[in-house]
């Protein structure tokens, strides 16, 4: 089911076609779509959002009860049924199978680290022991209490603004979320820690947008290729092989971060035990981001990886 926020006439005043592009309600996602419809606009392709709800926006049960895709599928369905035109997606939701149908590209991408935020303006390691800590995700999970044995882990679900309530109200101690999240809406400043990549590993391509069309959409297709940023492909690509190898979900105990050198990908990819008392990371070098997403991924499996999956 989808409503424009706008009204929609599919073209502009001089004629050219309107891009519709369509996104989940919530305000983090409006707003990073609204900076893709922007980024459209700008290069020439006038386009509006499409708000479309989805299984996800419906139910406050953990994602990885509800299912891999919930928060992308119907926005994928609703341009297959020709009700927009442009999907906007957080590329870490998407599951990792290709999808024919669709042309995907990655824009810029935004900061990929984890950000704390804690009541008092603490740090992880400031927190007393036995603090409340919000957050429903294996990874973060698992990592947190690699970290902080002593944590009581609470589940966590809803928009940013509810999550960072939980800590304003007493509820809970500090929530984990994602930096990028944070500074696309403009609360970036309320993380009283950013996590080192190195020290607390991110989902793989966290912090990227998949921009995708109808393969078959010509004009569409010309437009969002506007908007590739090239390493940031290459690093999300790299980070998204090793979740497709090990054939984890986006909600399973995976990481990986990759970084671009002059040409050269240093990747590191992990899994992690969700009791937090073993995890396993490796890294590789390369230039080519599917065949070292291979090699960490072999790595994994190699140090016993399935165990933990």
């Amino acid at each position: 089911m989808t409503n424009s926020t706008e009204t929609t006439t599919n073209a502009s005043s001089d004629g050219q076609r309107t891009l519709r592009v369509a996104t989940r309600g919530s305000k983090l996602a409006q707003t990073q779509a609204g900076h893709m419809r922007d980024a459209l606009i700008d290069a020439g392709y006038p386009a509006e959002l499409t708000i479309v709800t989805t299984a996800g926006d419906l139910s406050q049960a953990p994602v990885e009860r509800i299912g891999v895709g919930v928060f992308t599928t119907a926005i994928r369905q609703s341009v297959f049924d020709g009700e927009a035109d442009v999907a906007v997606h957080s590329f870490k939701d998407l599951p990792t199978a290709a999808e024919p149908r669709t042309h995907l590209v990655i824009p810029a991408r935004e900061d990929r680290r984890e950000a704390l935020i804690a009541r008092d303006g603490m740090t992880l390691a400031e927190l007393p022991e036995g603090a409340k800590v919000g957050t429903s995700a294996p990874r973060r999970i698992s990592q947190l209490k690699a970290l902080r044995p002593d944590l009581d882990i609470r589940p966590l679900r809803g928009n940013i603004d509810s999550r960072m309530g939980r800590v304003t109200s007493g509820e809970l101690d500090a929530v984990v979320l994602a930096f990028a999240g944070l500074t696309r809406v403009g609360l970036g400043a309320n993380a009283t820690q950013v996590f080192d990549p190195a020290e607390f590993m991110p989902a793989p391509a966290q912090g990227a947008l998949a921009v995708e069309c109808r393969a078959e959409d010509e004009y569409a297709r010309e437009a969002v290729d506007k908007l590739v940023s090239v390493d940031d492909t290459t690093c999300a690509t790299a980070e998204r092989t090793v979740l497709a190898v090990l054939e984890a979900g986006c909600t399973a105990p995976v990481a990986a971060t990759a970084t671009i050198d002059g040409g050269q990908i240093t990747l590191r990819g992990g899994v992690f035990a969700l009791d937090g008392y073993a995890q396993l990371v490796e890294e590789a070098v390369g230039t080519d981001p599917v065949e070292l997403g291979h090699v960490v991924a072999q790595k994994l499996f190699d140090g016993g990886a399935a165990r933990f999956l």
